[in-house]
Order: C-alpha cells, then structure tokens, then sequence
C-alpha cells in the first residue's frame, strides 16, 4: 500500500495518523514479514491488523542460476499463477529485471511471453514482491521493468510501486535506477512521461511501419513514429534518459539502410539505441544476427551522432534472456 492507503487502514482501525508511517517504516525499510513485528503499535491494534490484513510478503517458489551468474526466479501470482523475474549481478551493479503481467497481450513474434498468452495483471503487491522477496534485495542498484508483460498496460499498479519505490516513506531510491519498457502504449506513456522521472525504454526493433507490424501486430494501434513524436514532446536532454530497445534479425532489420533510417527518426531526441541479440524460440522462423553485421549497425549509428551500443546476452542458457520469460507449460507456437 502507498503512504496513503496506510493512512486510511490507520483510520479505520482506530489507530492515530503517524501510524501509517510506523507502518510503512515496518514494511519498506525494515521488510518485516508480519504483522505482529511491529512491535510500536499497540498489540490489540496489531490483532486488529493481522485480522484483515498481511504484509504479502513470500519468497520465491523456484530459481535457476545460470553458469553467468544471473539468477531466474519464479514467484506465485495467485491461483495457478506464476511470473519470472531475473537477478543479474555485474561487477559494478545488480538489476532485478521485473514482470509487471502474467503472459502479455502483445504477442510480439519474438517474444515467449507473448506466446503465452494474456492471464492477469499483476497487483502492486505482486509487482512490489518481485523485489522486496527478493534473497539478494540488499544488494541491488538498479530495477528494469523489462520482464513479462507489458508495464504500461497495468499502469495503476505499476505507479503505485513507482511510488512506494522512490517515496521518502518507501524505498527511497532516485527514480535514475529504474527504467520502464514499453511497445508504447499511448495513453500510459503520456502519463508516465508527465508524471514520472524514471528512464524509458521503448521497443522498437524496425523503423519501417510494416516491418515493424509483421514482428509487432502493436504498431497497428501504437505505431512507431507517433510513439516518438509523443516522446520528442518532453525534455530528455538532462539526467533522465530514454533508450530504444533494437533486437537485431539476420537478413531482416541489419542493413545500414536501417541504420540510415533509424537515425533519421531518432535525430531529434537524445537517446541510446541497444542492440539486442535475437534469442531463439521454438517455431519462430527468425535468426540472429551476427556480430559483424550488428557491429557495422552500431559504429554507423554512432557516426551518425545516436549513441548506439551492443547488449550483453545474460542467461540464456536459463531462458531468462531478452524475449524468453514465460511460465506456460507446453506452449504451442503458431
């Protein structure tokens, strides 16, 4: 809950206002488990509590690690429901890449996630747990919104756990080590855009409209080029950074003309593109790239003044890499 809701469960509880925040100090800083922990709260209004209320705390069902080191974990999401979430420690940093949905509606052609299917968005405090449950909590400096689904889809939930995350009441972290993936969803990025801080990073893998369609069946509702006149209207040129999300497809989207093209839509906005390696899926008839074209697609870009780089592929001898979350079983690829 925000710092709000706690105020109205003080309320209604009968407990005086700056409860809430001996609550929310409980939860966020101390990531208590229960409620019977707060040992600065009356113990009859403590039962109170624990009558209608948990903390929602649980740990992780399972995990994989990878000979990497990147750690996949898997968390319960309700009745049958389950989400994935991936640790991934560098020498300088650890990011928690984060699910926001169970499954995603966008059925991207390269994505896993988007063969699942679409079941659930996830609560805030199913968001949040990804996190707070999270065995190597303690040591994380960044959080990307990058797992399953799609985090502007869910955009209620996924501002109250922006809010928790940076609030002085909640974590406290500076909205700079968080960044929130989207194919574009129109009407969350322009919320999120005017009324967020964090970084933005957009999906966008072709900057041909129908290229772009065959690979994304979004770009019939969000297309591409609206999406970045939406973004060219807010002011990237400080601390706050947004970065497009290019995986790269053997004899498909690797061409310098590419590269040509996407420089000239990108011209405007000070950003980052990131190469990203194509992960094969089974039954997608898509190939990777290889290094020396994605190189060539890279220092072009650079040449052209867009600060252009190559992703590092984590985990994907877990399936835990870029495109390859998903906890259906026996999926059926079309």
């Amino acid at each position: 809950m925000t710092l709000e809701e706690l105020k109205g469960v003080a309320s209604e509880l009968g407990l005086p206002a700056y409860a809430a925040k001996q609550m929310a100090d409980w939860i966020y800083k101390k990531k208590i488990t229960r409620i019977s922990e707060m040992t600065n709260i009356a113990v009859a209004k403590r039962t109170l509590l624990e009558d209608s209320f948990e903390i929602g705390a649980y740990p992780p069902s399972e995990y994989q690690k990878s000979e990497d080191g990147t750690i996949k974990y898997l968390y319960a999401a309700g009745s049958g429901r389950f989400v994935e979430s991936v640790y991934i420690p560098t020498d300088d940093r650890a990011t928690l890449c984060v699910s926001s949905q169970v499954g995603c509606k966008m059925n991207c052609l390269f994505c896993m996630t988007g063969k699942q299917g679409f079941t659930a968005n996830l609560t805030a405090n199913q968001i949040l747990n990804q996190i707070q449950s999270l065995p190597e909590n303690d040591s994380l400096s960044n959080i990307v919104f990058m797992g399953m689904g799609e985090p502007l889809d869910n955009v209620d939930e996924l501002f109250k756990v922006l809010e928790i995350l940076t609030a002085p009441y909640g974590y406290a972290w500076s909205p700079k080590r968080i960044t929130v993936s989207t194919i574009g969803v129109t009407k969350g990025l322009k919320r999120f855009l005017e009324e967020s801080e964090c970084h933005l990073a957009v999906s966008l893998h072709s900057p041909y409209p129908e290229e772009r369609l065959s690979l994304m069946p979004v770009e019939k509702a969000f297309p591409a080029r609206e999406v970045i006149d939406l973004i060219n209207q807010y002011d990237f040129s400080h601390q706050r950074r947004v970065s497009f999300e290019y995986i790269v497809f053997k004899n498909l989207n690797d061409s310098l003309k590419h590269a040509e093209t996407l420089s000239s839509l990108l011209r405007e906005i000070p950003c980052r593109v990131n190469l990203i390696r194509f992960h094969a899926i089974p039954n997608v008839p898509l190939e990777t790239s290889d290094i020396t074209k994605m190189e060539a697609f890279r220092d072009f870009l650079n040449a052209k003044g867009v600060v252009c780089t190559i992703r590092v592929s984590r985990g994907e001898d877990i399936f835990a890499a870029c495109g390859m979350l998903s906890t259906a079983k026996n999926l059926t690829f079309v």
